[in-house]
């Protein structure tokens, strides 16, 4: 210590000063809106003798060479070379962080019952706030004449600030607002009409939780009449035990003196995973917007969690009913987000509030009703997004029974019809009409089957039997026409353009979508049915998607395409549909004179049972920007090409869909659109899963990787993630769906462990950048760790960043933000 002390003295007695931060923290990024710059020293009182503990003087014996020869603080994990280039990328990432996105739309009939009115909500990012600005523009819409259409719009946008959601009434007088707090305060639900707040209410903690908004079990409706609104919120929070300095307290007992306690935890609830930490269960309330009572939706088990509630048609005279979908939980909770695989149907009930003849005896003593619930879907494994016609003489619904049966997190949809009693009497023996099945294999250029991941609260058109929905076609997000009595399907968007089509809402017969490309940012069309019965389409003007010169200037030098590759070995056991060509879409510059000679990012998805489509991708438009051309690949197992192609993946995991990437790699080369030298992969989840497996069978191939949340050790994975059943399924095929447990063998860990990137780590040679969210349930960081760290010990270049807020999209704004910031600076390090 007094040779710490002495040479201490002599530092100071040299003249030089040492400041610090009572505890000084290792310096970060630091993202002042808009751009990347380091922070200043902040001013600091000089060290002293007496001033220093021996832990301080420990710091400041570290702290002596964190300094550059600039003699400035670094922030961490970077040096004064890339430092440049943060400054440089993060200002062209803010230019594209700006754009808006398009998320909903609402038309309705203006008074005068000529035009229409419209209502668009808008988000941006708000990168101090870390959190999505929500705005509301609204237009009017006039058909000038058969070919044109114009949208007035309103002067300015309106914040929806606090905003949850929102949903019109039917008639769109109305408008139901939603504010849920982050905290336990009461829920705050308000009804605005044209010109001001007509009601306001706050629903305490003791009547429900915050309201589903999330999209999955969200289902908020209003009835015909517009009194009464049914949607999905969180149950009462349960009674826990209370405990005081005497132990137990039982509330009733021999003391009632008031001593000091604290809430015990009681017994632990199973929540459905990623998402949905600290959710509680999904229950089904009503309330009347007159009074504002709040009503439960008594008489549903406790072991179903219910969500997508719809009020079926009113009959006079009959009982009114809810229908919702609901998951049983009768074998437990896995994980629910993004997988449809977990068996669902749809059920009907009564609903609260109901004053009919044949229900008024029952409302009498609500608490204590044998409610009868009927099962509408007994004889199909999954239903969901219930739809009646506007006449409500049937009801349509989605079903992903291909992904229940076997056990592919998502697969091949269908559309199904149920003709509804006209006299209101239900039985749980509704007949069940197949509409549209599902497709195995198509011809190219045929129909490849419904892959649907919204469907709109009102999707009919004025004939009252035809829907429109968007769905995945291969790389490309397309509109389609159903008549679910026919069966007949249209394409309604352009075939040959290319573009992704993604619809908005429907204005009577006329369609409002959103149209863009890898290449071209989001733009509103206006469709009509011509005479002959084709799809015309306007481009509606609108200040919505203001996008920077820069980035305009950017994009017009860009093309894509989309490539068929063709699949390698097809000797082997396949189906006819997996041995169609997979497709992959090529971003490129017009101007660079020589593709072979530009760096080339390998863009995986994740799922596998996902699609990368043609839609605008700010992130990825991005990286592109930045110099890259971009390779996007849709390997077999990707959603939009048909059941088997498929389910040609599972069991086949880390071989095929590694061949696919690596063959799609293999076509870019000979067609000279590739240097060899420079190519990156990136991936997330299943597609880190490709990333690190190709970094290990491949180890001469790639100069740069960065993986998000990937899988890579499924030993592990299977024992922590909420779907081990997912480490099952797509390790050994879709017959290991009923072999799944929570228990697995030596034999199964071993299979995991054959199956994983890790297995081949010892060939792994190639810089890794690895960006993981602390709170991710489905892909648990230990995974990417235990890799990251497995590659230091070998030498290999790596980078790791963990954002301690996020879970497995890593899609906070500032998150986001620092994860393709990142990116881009590792990749232009080793590929430029």
């Amino acid at each position: 210590m007094a040779g710490a002390l002495q040479r201490l003295q002599r530092l100071l007695n040299s003249a030089w000063l040492v400041s610090f931060a009572s505890p000084t923290p290792t310096p970060r990024p630091q993202f002042p809106f808009p751009s990347y710059s380091t922070p200043s020293n902040p001013i600091t009182p000089t060290l002293t003798l007496d001033s220093l503990s021996p832990k301080r003087l420990s710091k400041v014996f570290a702290m002596e060479g964190s300094k550059g020869n600039s003699g400035k603080d670094l922030p961490l994990g970077l040096d004064e070379a890339s430092e440049e280039e943060y400054t440089l990328q993060s200002k062209l990432l803010q230019e594209f962080t700006s754009i808006s996105n398009i998320d909903k739309a609402w038309t309705f009939k203006s008074g005068s019952g000529i035009n229409s009115q419209a209502m668009f909500l808008v988000s941006q990012p708000n990168l101090l706030a870390n959190k999505r600005r929500k705005f509301v523009l609204s237009t009017e819409i006039s058909k000038e004449s058969a070919t044109s259409v114009n949208f007035r719009w309103a002067p300015f946008p309106v914040e929806m600030t606090g905003v949850s959601v929102i949903v019109p009434s039917p008639s769109g007088t109305k408008l139901f607002v939603v504010r849920n707090p982050e905290n336990e305060s009461p829920c705050h639900i308000e009804i605005w009409s044209s010109s001001q707040l007509e009601k306001e209410f706050h629903v305490p903690q003791s009547v429900h939780g915050s309201i589903y908004t999330d999209g999955w079990f969200e289902g908020i409706s209003w009835n015909a009449d517009e009194t009464l609104i049914a949607y999905a919120a969180e149950e009462p929070s349960p009674t826990k035990p209370t405990f005081n300095e005497l132990g137990y307290y039982k509330k009733g007992g021999s003391s009632d003196k008031d001593y000091g306690s604290w809430k015990g935890l009681g017994e632990w609830e199973e929540g459905w995973g990623e998402a949905y930490a600290g959710k509680r269960q999904p229950a089904l309330f009503v309330i009347n917007i007159n009074s504002g009572e709040v009503q439960a939706v008594k008489g549903i088990e406790k072991s179903l969690s219910v969500g997508q509630v719809v009020w079926a048609p009113s009959i006079s005279g009959s009982d009114q009913y809810l229908v919702f979908v609901g998951w049983s939980s009768d074998k437990g909770k896995l994980g629910i987000k993004y997988c449809y695989n977990r068996p669902c149907a749809l059920y009907a009930i009564k609903a609260p509030f109901d004053e009919t003849e044949a229900n008024k005896d029952n409302l009498k003593d609500s608490s204590t009703e044998n409610v009868l619930v009927f099962k509408l879907t007994q004889s199909i494994s999954s239903s969901f997004y219930p739809r009646f016609s506007p006449d409500g003489k049937f009801l349509v619904f989605l079903s992903a029974r291909s992904s229940v049966d076997s056990g592919a997190h998502s697969a091949t949809n269908s559309l199904h019809r149920i003709e509804w009693p006209t006299d209101g009497n239900l039985s749980s023996s509704l007949k069940i009409v197949d509409v549209i099945p599902v497709v195995m294999s198509a011809e190219d250029g045929c129909f490849p089957g419904l892959y649907c991941t919204s469907f709109l609260s009102n999707p009919w058109l004025l004939d009252g039997c035809t829907i429109i929905l968007s769905t995945i076609w291969r790389s490309s997000l397309v509109l389609l026409s159903i008549n679910v009595l026919s069966a007949e399907v249209s394409r309604i968007s352009p075939i040959d353009s290319g573009f992704s089509w993604n619809l908005l809402a429907l204005d009577g017969n006329n369609v409002v979508a959103v149209s863009s490309s890898p290449v071209d940012v989001p733009q509103i069309k206006y469709g009509y049915l011509t005479d002959n019965a084709t799809w015309n389409w306007l481009d509606v003007s609108s200040p919505i998607v203001k996008c920077p010169e820069k980035v305009k200037s950017l994009l017009s030098n860009q093309q894509f395409d989309i490539m068929k590759i063709p699949v390698k070995d097809v000797s082997g056991n396949l189906t006819e549909g997996a041995k169609k060509p997979f497709e992959a879409v090529f971003v490129s510059s017009k101007t660079r004179r020589n593709d072979s000679c530009e760096p080339l990012i390998v863009m995986l998805h994740g799922g596998p049972h996902t699609t990368s489509v043609t839609s605008f991708s700010k992130s990825l438009a991005f990286l592109s920007s930045n110099g890259f051309n971009l390779l996007i690949v849709n390997y077999r197992g990707s959603l939009g090409f048909g059941e088997e192609a498929l389910q040609s993946l599972p069991g086949k995991i880390g071989t095929q869909d590694v061949n696919d990437v690596l063959t799609a790699i293999d076509h870019v080369i000979d067609l000279k659109k590739a240097n060899p030298s420079k190519i990156a992969v990136l991936g997330g989840s299943h597609g880190g899963f490709l990333t690190t497996h190709l970094i290990g069978q491949a180890p001469d191939k790639f100069a740069a990787a960065a993986a998000r949340n990937p899988v890579c050790n499924l030993a592990l994975m299977v024992g922590t993630s909420d779907i081990p059943d997912w480490c099952f399924v797509e390790t050994y095929g879709s017959e290991w769906k009923n072999y799944y447990t929570e228990a697995p063998t030596a034999e199964h860990l071993t299979s995991f462990q054959m199956k994983s990137p890790i297995f081949h780590i010892s060939k792994v040679k190639t810089p890794t950048l690895f960006l993981l969210g602390a709170k991710d349930l489905r892909v648990p960081n230990s995974t990417g760790l235990q890799y990251a760290r497995a590659l230091k010990e070998k030498g290999v270049d790596v980078k790791t960043i963990v954002f301690p807020n996020d879970i497995h999209g890593i899609d906070r704004p500032q998150s986001d933000y620092e994860s393709f910031l990142n990116i881009g600076v590792w990749f232009k390090k080793y590929c430029k």
